[in-house]
């Protein structure tokens, strides 16, 4: 189990970046709320290495990464103990017979909503419409979250898998939840 007051000790308020990818919003976020903790989980190694560079050089203590699968660390988070969750671009899984393996799913966020404390977030973004719709299905199941789509929040910076996506024409949709209970 991580001791999240051990890892942070100057930190109440730790947020779980699951998939961060190339790591570009990770790091903008991580120099813009130095006060805000963050554990990153991801297996990209290039991303995890471009994350390990930027604690390194901006001396970070408040962020911390896990090459992990994010479903694997889970149990090691301890319940009620996070701020928030993001979740931005996560694999569309775009083939009807894949879609099993979307990460948004009522037991990955049954697992979400009990290791975040009331009042925590959730944040996700994704440019696929269908999977918009499947994460508004799945969260509107989980009765202790509250939430709905969101304008794109102007602080939130823009991935490399959002930037392709517009090129391609597609727009991102995100969506907010925080735990009532």
């Amino acid at each position: 189990m991580l001791e999240l007051a051990v890892v942070f000790p100057d930190h109440s308020d730790v947020v779980l970046d699951v998939g961060f990818g190339a790591g570009e919003a990770l790091i903008a976020l991580a120099a813009s709320r130095p006060d805000q903790a963050v554990i990153g989980v991801e297996i990209h190694t290039p991303g995890l290495a471009r994350v390990v560079q930027a604690i390194e050089h901006h001396r970070w203590s408040h962020v911390r990464i896990a090459r992990a699968d994010a479903l694997d660390l889970m149990p090691r988070i301890p319940l009620s103990s996070l701020a928030g969750i993001r979740l931005w671009f996560p694999d569309p899984w775009p083939k009807q017979r894949q879609r099993h393996r979307r990460i948004v799913r009522p037991d990955v966020v049954t697992a979400w909503v009990d290791r975040l404390r009331v009042g925590g977030w959730l944040h996700l973004a994704t440019d696929i419409d269908d999977y918009a719709e499947q994460v508004v299905a799945v969260m509107g199941g989980e009765s202790r979250l509250r939430g709905c789509r969101i304008e794109r929040p102007e602080w939130r910076p823009v991935t490399r898998f959002e930037a392709r996506g517009r090129a391609e024409g597609r727009v991102a949709t995100d969506l907010w939840y925080e735990r009532s209970g």
